[in-house]
């Protein structure tokens, strides 16, 4: 039970920017306090400026919606439509390091903008272009918001899917994580009409609803999303075993790898090995093993050695 009025008050506050109406029994529950308290902590809100739709019914329900004008002591104008067009480029690229947390960030912040901010915004990102790698597909914002809704909200998902061969199909799914690998965004989820857990990737996702229904989250096959995934390419994706040695403590190559590679095994307190499975093209993969600031050496496959060689020969040719 939170005691503290303000942590109390700020607690209820995050729960509430969940995109999803929340029940006063469960928003009791999870507060540890009773119904009453809870209606007087959101009229307490409420006095703040922070716009809290009530509903009527046998539990009765609270849900954050937009309001004529941004909540106080939060974000002026300004900061929300730069946070929100960071956001949406950011996400809209796949960009590594804007992940399943930046996409709900977005989620939450364009759900309580007020409608002249949220043009704003269109506006602002319709009339720039962005300078990318062109590496990896780009996403509306708007389908990883929704997904991300339904994710954080355990909201049935319904969606148009174009899988590889081009053949198109409705799905409709209990989504579990969002999964960014750097290049791509992945859905993973269990797919109601095959009984079976499935991923897709989000740049062939279209029309995505939030069908309100709401479910309870089923046990994912393996330990994270993100080794699902990894597990789910190896199987469908025409890929290469790798492994490499790092001149650096296991820690430190930790740290720089995407979540969807296996941590490194130590070799001694200097050294270290990564061992994978790959489906992206070699090149890239050299790339990105050299963007990971530490002295490395390949030892399979063969393709891989042979284009570190290559580029490692260009960039020294470059230098002079």
């Amino acid at each position: 039970m939170t005691t503290d009025t303000p942590a109390r008050l700020l607690q209820l506050l995050s729960l509430l920017q969940t995109p999803r109406e929340w029940p006063g029994g469960e928003l009791a529950d999870r507060l540890g306090v009773s119904r009453r308290t809870v209606r007087r902590d959101v009229d307490r809100l409420r006095e703040l400026g922070y716009p809290v739709q009530a509903t009527k019914g046998s539990d009765g329900g609270y849900r954050l919606v937009a309001g004529k004008a941004m909540p106080p002591l939060v974000l002026d104008d300004e900061e929300a439509v730069a946070i929100a067009v960071g956001l949406r480029a950011g996400a809209g690229h796949a960009v590594e390091g804007v992940d399943e947390a930046s996409v709900r960030a977005l989620a939450k912040l364009e759900q309580v903008l007020p409608s002249r901010l949220r043009r704003r915004v269109t506006t602002l990102q319709a009339a720039t272009t962005a300078l990318t790698s062109g590496d990896g597909p780009s996403i509306a914002p708007e389908t990883l918001t929704v997904i991300a809704s339904t994710v954080a909200g355990q909201e049935r998902l319904r969606f148009a899917y174009r899988a590889k061969d081009g053949i198109e199909s409705r799905r409709l799914t209990e989504p579990y994580r969002l999964v960014s690998t750097g290049r791509r965004w992945y859905l993973v989820a269990y797919d109601l009409d095959r009984a079976d857990w499935r991923t897709f990737r989000v740049d062939r996702v279209s029309e995505p609803f939030a069908t309100g229904a709401r479910f309870a989250p089923r046990e994912l096959p393996t330990g994270s999303a993100a080794e699902y995934l990894r597990q789910s390419i190896g199987r469908h994706q025409e890929s290469y075993d790798f492994a490499v040695t790092f001149a650096a403590p296991a820690e430190a190559v930790a740290a720089a790898l995407p979540a969807w590679l296996s941590p490194p095994e130590p070799l001694d307190a200097a050294t270290c090995r990564l061992r994978g499975t790959s489906g992206d093209p070699v090149q890239w993969l050299a790339v990105r093993l050299a963007m990971l600031g530490h002295e490395f050496t390949v030892q399979e496959p063969a393709e891989l050695v042979a284009c570190v060689r290559e580029l490692g020969g260009r960039l020294t040719r470059a230098a002079r």
